[in-house]
């Protein structure tokens, strides 16, 4: 065991008399015994004496000499990069490069506070990452005994003949909950670590900023330069159970078998990304309507609706779909340039790759359409339908998926790799009752329009929830760059315009006014395109000034 301060004191002896130490000459730089200190008292020194207690010693915040103890550094020199005092100023480093020690003071403390900030300010999203993992931790049992539930239920139906199969997963769901905790437990641990030894830094700087130790600045910053935060964290998604056909002849196979929970690298550093001053454009009072598009699709007899989404190209150009098996591609004065026979109807379509991509609900794939022209199906998505999909700033894809009375968002690798789910919140409740349309925000928000809850959703890149913004319907939602969200809102006829928290900022209404909003896609230069969905018109809207 480490000795304590006091009892360290007793192992020190009396530079006088060898005796234990009871006091400290911080002039002098010498320690005292009881009845050395008058004895030392009445030794004459131009400097004077300073006794202390010697367990106040390290007190002082002032940098002596090293050449001479009794003099305070009042300079620094360059050449030999240490604290100096008057005499060595004039002796020793006579020809040397000095500067003032305030000088030096405030370059370390910036060195220091610079540090400071950059462990600080991964604080928060350690807390919040922190907090949603005790969550998740509290939550295990009655997720897994939820996964239980279901695999009972189809064991119910199979009776006596699965009982086997049942106790088997069953053993599978308890090995991994246990190895699922385990990992959650170590993590919180890591996370707890990694705030407290930010949170010594941060303690320790406040004492350095009211002291002028430069000694101990020195000793410090390789300290707070070493000190890591965690630039990525593993996330471990739920096991998933999944059903087969029924055989009796081959129960293991086709009962279902358990997807056991996956790890993910997610990255802790937000993607950094240009902030553009928008006091140089500022909102039109009254958006302009520069360019109408026709985009003659058929009507829906059921509906009533013709034109349902779009996503702007590279050059921008916009692909068009709606209540057709074609795809059309227009410039921005209204021209099709293109058409594109596809077996759906055109409902939920983004730009991936340069190359156009759209869901197919009875196939349950996500096609695209090559340079040749040819429709080439990138994944399918097994018992889901695919509504939305978004090509992420990672370059992967973001799909809406759907089946019976779910929903989630799933990103996958172009070539179908499940790379993340998002269904439920920190307390496993799900998040989402129908999701539809999707887009990623610059700040790496997922943000979806749910149908049936008529609101906005967003989480964060790691899939924790941020905002809801309610009370839009059939909404469709895109991000500009400099992160405000547009929601179209169909009953509405407006457009709602969000700060990238989630909070209102002003509504969109062209002169002329919008139909039935329902598509919308960003230009650049200030400028949006938004679809009428009943008149099938797409309109070219100015929404910010030159």
């Amino acid at each position: 065991m480490m000795a304590s301060k006091n009892e360290a004191q007793h192992l020190v002896e009396c530079d006088l008399c060898q005796q234990p130490v009871s006091f400290f000459c911080r002039r002098c730089r010498v320690n005292l015994c009881d009845p050395c200190v008058p004895i030392h008292l009445r030794l004459k020194s131009k400097n004077g004496h300073d006794i202390v207690d010697y367990t106040s010693k390290d007190d002082d915040d002032t940098s002596h000499c090293d050449s001479h103890p009794q003099n305070d550094c009042s300079a620094y020199c360059k050449t030999c990069d240490a604290p100096i005092c008057i005499l060595c100023v004039s002796i020793k480093h006579k020809s040397h490069e000095m500067s003032e020690l305030s000088d030096k003071i405030e370059e370390l403390l910036k060195i220091i506070t610079r540090e400071n900030d950059r462990l600080q300010s991964s604080k928060h999203d350690l807390g919040r990452v922190l907090d949603h993992t005790t969550k998740l931790l509290s939550s295990i049992p009655s997720m897994y005994k939820q996964r239980k539930d279901e695999i009972t239920a189809r064991g119910e139906e199979w009776h006596k003949q699965i009982e086997e199969a049942v106790k088997k997963l069953h053993q599978e769901l308890d090995d991994m909950q246990k190895e699922h905790k385990d990992i959650l437990q170590k993590q919180k641990k890591e996370f707890e670590e990694v705030i407290g030894k930010v949170g010594e830094m941060n303690g320790k700087t406040i004492k350095l900023q009211k002291s002028k130790n430069v000694t101990e600045m020195q000793t410090f910053i390789p300290v707070i330069e070493k000190q890591e935060t965690l630039s990525e964290f593993s996330q471990y998604s739920f096991p998933t159970f999944y059903e087969f056909k029924i055989d009796v002849n081959y129960l293991q196979t086709y009962f279902g078998h358990i997807d056991k929970m996956r790890e993910r690298k997610t990255s802790l550093i937000k993607k950094k990304f240009k902030e553009i001053d928008f006091l140089v454009k500022t909102i039109l009072e009254v958006p302009t309507v520069t360019a109408v598009i026709d985009t003659m699709f058929p009507v829906n007899e059921k509906f009533k609706n013709r034109l349902y989404d779009m996503t702007v190209t590279d050059d921008n150009k916009v692909w068009m779909g709606g209540y057709s098996r074609e795809l059309k591609l227009f410039d921005l004065q209204g021209h099709l340039l293109h058409t594109v026979r596809v077996t759906v109807k055109g409902g939920y379509l983004c730009m991936h790759n340069k190359q156009v991509v759209y869901t197919v609900q009875p196939n349950k794939a996500v096609r695209m359409i090559s340079d040749t022209e040819t429709v080439v199906t990138m994944f399918t998505t097994g018992d889901w339908k695919p509504y939305g999909v978004t090509s992420a700033a990672s370059g992967d894809l973001l799909v809406c998926l759907s089946k019976d009375d779910q929903s989630k968002v799933v990103r996958y690798s172009s070539t179908g790799t499940v790379l993340q789910e998002i269904q439920y919140d920190s307390q496993c409740q799900p998040l989402y009752k129908k999701t539809n349309y999707i887009t990623e925000n610059v700040n790496g928000d997922i943000i979806v329009t749910d149908w049936e809850k008529k609101a906005v959703i967003a989480v964060d890149r790691l899939g924790i929830f941020r905002y809801s913004y309610p009370d839009v319907t059939y909404a469709t939602v895109t991000t500009d760059s400099i992160g405000h969200v547009i929601v179209t809102d169909y009953l509405g006829d407006k457009i709602h315009m969000l700060d990238r928290d989630g909070r209102f900022l002003r509504y969109i209404i062209p002169e002329g006014g919008i139909n039935r909003p329902r598509s919308v896609c960003i230009l650049g230069d200030g400028e949006m395109m938004v679809g009428e969905s009943l008149t099938g018109i797409a309109k070219r809207i100015k929404y910010l000034e030159e």
